[in-house]
């Protein structure tokens, strides 16, 4: 019998992250790790061929921690996905919408779907994970709680859906990497994104000068992020992605410039821009 590659990703089955993976990757078997830091391990030490990571949703933002274990993981973003977030509400068999009282999920999950729990005057109840909600609910029968989670989850924890696609907004959207232990290697000619981190040097106006090569070289940057290094305020260090592969002759100069102006660069990944972008674009 084959056994099938794994693909690790953060939080419990049934998860968006599960759902990502099962669209994206159908081949690949889910594999449910406790942690960020865990998927990432999951796939460094070969337990899984990929990992699935959420980066950012296009309402709540960028998802934390993140992007602080990018460029110390060991792997490679070697593709991106999109995927449309709708939650639902779901309880115990039988338990009547009437009666529900609390509902649980993560805080972000429930803040997605701040509009349709007011009107039904529950409390909130947070939970670290969505799908994690659900299967507590499964162990721990209640007709007063409910839980805000995927569909997936109640197919997966046995949950009747009282309540369909409760986020305010039907555009929720979040965008995933895909992490693997070897670079990526795009097919000639697709268009690609190229995602670094940099540190600029303890210099005035030393972000200016390095933002310049981008500018006067015609690369478009479409991320730009901060994040504070070691818990410092004085330490920052920038997540970015622009278009194009680092051998393209602009950004090759663009990224010459940068490094005169930095103390650390890495490369985190090259990949093929996924055909969600030309949505966005249009």
């Amino acid at each position: 019998m084959t056994t099938r590659p794994k693909i690790a990703f953060q939080g419990e089955l049934g998860a968006n992250s599960d759902e990502a993976c099962r669209t994206h990757f159908p081949d690949h078997e889910p594999l449910a790790c406790a942690t960020f830091e865990d998927a990432f391990e999951a796939v460094k030490s070969g337990v899984a061929a990929l990992g699935m990571i959420p980066v950012e949703n296009s309402i709540a933002g960028r998802v934390a921690d993140v992007h602080h274990l990018l460029p110390d993981s060991g792997l490679y973003i070697i593709g991106e996905r999109f995927k449309a977030i709708r939650f639902q509400l779901m309880a115990n068999r039988g338990a009547k919408l009437a009666d529900i009282k609390a509902v649980a999920s993560m805080p972000i999950a429930l803040a997605q779907c701040r509009k349709t729990l007011r009107k039904l005057g529950v409390k909130l109840v947070g939970a670290s994970d969505t799908a994690g909600a659900a299967k507590e609910l499964s162990e721990h029968p209640d007709p007063t709680r409910a839980a805000v989670s995927p569909r997936l989850a109640a197919e997966i924890y046995g949950l009747d859906i009282l309540l369909e696609d409760i986020e305010d907004e039907h555009n929720n959207t979040t965008r995933f990497i895909v992490m693997a232990r070897e670079r990526a290697h795009p097919p000639e000619g697709s268009a690609c994104v190229t995602s670094f981190v940099f540190k600029v040097r303890n210099i005035p106006a030393a972000l200016y000068k390095a933002m310049g090569g981008f500018a006067t070289n015609g690369v478009n940057m479409t991320k730009l992020e901060s994040y504070m290094e070691d818990g410092g305020f004085t330490a920052t260090l920038f997540y970015a992605e622009v278009d194009g592969r680092p051998e393209d002759h602009a950004l090759a100069l663009a990224f010459e410039e940068l490094s005169f102006f930095c103390e650390r660069f890495q490369i985190l990944g090259v990949f093929e821009a996924d055909a969600f972008r030309d949505g966005l674009a249009g």
